[in-house]
């Protein structure tokens, strides 16, 4: 497919996990992909992995929770690659704890990291895609947005996805911008293995205690989430905006 024929696309956080398979697929379907992570090394296997099958990726290091690094990242971004017409907030971090148990720091890092970043980035994607008129923005939120034991400060920032979601989709429609949101369950990624280890079993262990709760009777991949960013950025969900998408495989 060429759906991203002619468009640049930025995915945060692109270095593994569900940004780096959200940045091949974008690339496989003729996106100019910047791979965004907290350093251009940290990005480098991605970027070979799209260029080794004929995409067409750089890779670009930036702290996204800093605002004035985003704006001088995507300028470059523009310059040397075209423009933005597609934005994936996709950078977070976790600091699990129980709520009575969370030093500060842990709940200031989550919220920066997951939702001010995403606050960042859109800040100033919607510069270009206000001026050219066309834009796609799509973030990750979280099943846990809906309350996740052990997660305060995840859950409020994944929620908060959601009401920065809707918002902008109202304030940028005009612009021709859609700005959606993808909220996954469980997805087999290293954020979810750390989560087994701080509860004491190994990722394989936890990924099979999930699934045995997942109607679909098994765990999500990062390719399952690419699939569903990829069509929140086309042309497919062109009448689309302001939703967030759980995709849990039928859990509740």
């Amino acid at each position: 497919m060429t759906r991203f024929t002619g468009k640049v696309a930025v995915v945060t956080g692109a270095a593994q996990g569900i940004g780096a398979a959200t940045a091949r697929r974008l690339a496989a379907e003729g996106a100019v992909v910047a791979v965004v992570d907290l350093t251009a090394e940290r990005a480098r296997g991605t970027v070979d992995e799209i260029t080794a099958t004929g995409g067409t990726a750089r890779g670009y290091g930036c702290d996204v929770s800093d605002h004035d690094a985003v704006e001088a990242v995507f300028a470059q971004v523009a310059a040397e690659l075209g423009g933005i017409h597609i934005l994936v907030n996709n950078a977070g971090i976790t600091r699990d704890n129980l709520f009575f148990k969370m030093p500060k720091q842990d709940w200031d890092d989550v919220i920066t990291v997951n939702l001010t970043s995403a606050y960042n980035c859109a800040h100033v994607a919607q510069r270009y895609m206000c001026e050219q008129r066309y834009g796609k923005i799509v973030s990750l939120s979280s099943r846990s947005a809906l309350g996740n034991r052990g997660q305060a400060n995840y859950a409020a920032a994944k929620a908060g996805i959601q009401g920065l979601t809707a918002t902008l989709a109202i304030e940028l429609g005009p612009f021709n911008i859609n700005v959606n949101a993808v909220a996954p369950g469980y997805i087999a990624t290293g954020m979810t293995a750390a989560t087994a280890e701080r509860v004491g079993a190994t990722a394989e262990q936890h990924q099979e205690l999930a699934a045995e709760r997942t109607p679909l009777r098994r765990v999500g991949r990062p390719e399952d989430i690419a699939s569903v960013v990829a069509f929140l950025a086309s042309e497919d969900s062109s009448y689309v905006s302001g939703q967030t998408l759980y995709v849990n495989g039928g859990a509740r």
